[in-house]
């Protein structure tokens, strides 16, 4: 059985990320057997990309809105890799369960302690910037334009979950992997958008 390789893109600020997100990672921790790759994408500096207005350079690009958690986030992945995920679902709940901050240094930090991660690594948040610089712009390369995308071995997708994960890692991996072959098994289906919500 050949290993599900793919990525997915996301963004601290979105809640259908945040979904996706969690997905993956309650299935990994249920034991899928994936190479999964997440990615940060700026919603903030895609949208400032449209007036020709992006900053990457400290401490400016820190102030925008959802930047300094991709960054501390970018740190965490090369200088606390098994605090990554646990650091991953924090810094969605900072936004979504806590309504606080991701600007704020303090309440960042908070989130890092949290998830069992060094604290301090919030004051290298400038060395995550080009990370997530080269990143961000690789997506814009292949044409990403927002959060949640799944990245296959030919193209990405833009998919909107509309649940987050239960108790059974299994249903999560299980949804995904029908996502990642529905991404990479069919080229030809361009768009595929529900008109109804579910009730």
């Amino acid at each position: 059985m050949t290993t599900l390789r793919f990525g997915l893109t996301y963004d601290y600020l979105c809640p259908f990320a945040r979904n996706a997100n969690e997905h993956v990672v309650a299935a990994l921790r249920a034991g899928a057997a994936w190479d999964v790759d997440v990615r940060p994408f700026s919603l903030t500096q895609a949208k400032a990309a449209e007036a020709g207005d992006v900053r990457w350079d400290a401490p400016a690009a820190l102030r925008r809105s959802g930047v300094l958690a991709l960054a501390v986030a970018e740190v965490v992945r090369e200088r606390a890799p098994d605090r990554f995920l646990d650091v991953h679902l924090e810094l969605f709940a900072l936004r979504h369960d806590r309504a606080e901050d991701l600007r704020d240094p303090d309440r960042v930090a908070a989130a890092l302690s949290r998830a069992g991660a060094p604290t301090v690594l919030v004051d290298a948040a400038e060395d995550g910037l080009e990370p997530l610089r080269s990143t961000h712009e690789g997506l814009v390369a292949r044409e990403v334009w927002g959060v949640p995308t799944f990245l296959g071995a030919q193209r990405g997708v833009f998919v909107r979950l509309l649940d987050r994960p239960g108790d059974d890692g299994d249903v999560s991996r299980e949804r995904i992997e029908r996502i990642v072959r529905l991404v990479d098994d069919e080229p030809m289906l361009h768009e595929f958008k529900q008109v109804d919500l579910p009730r």
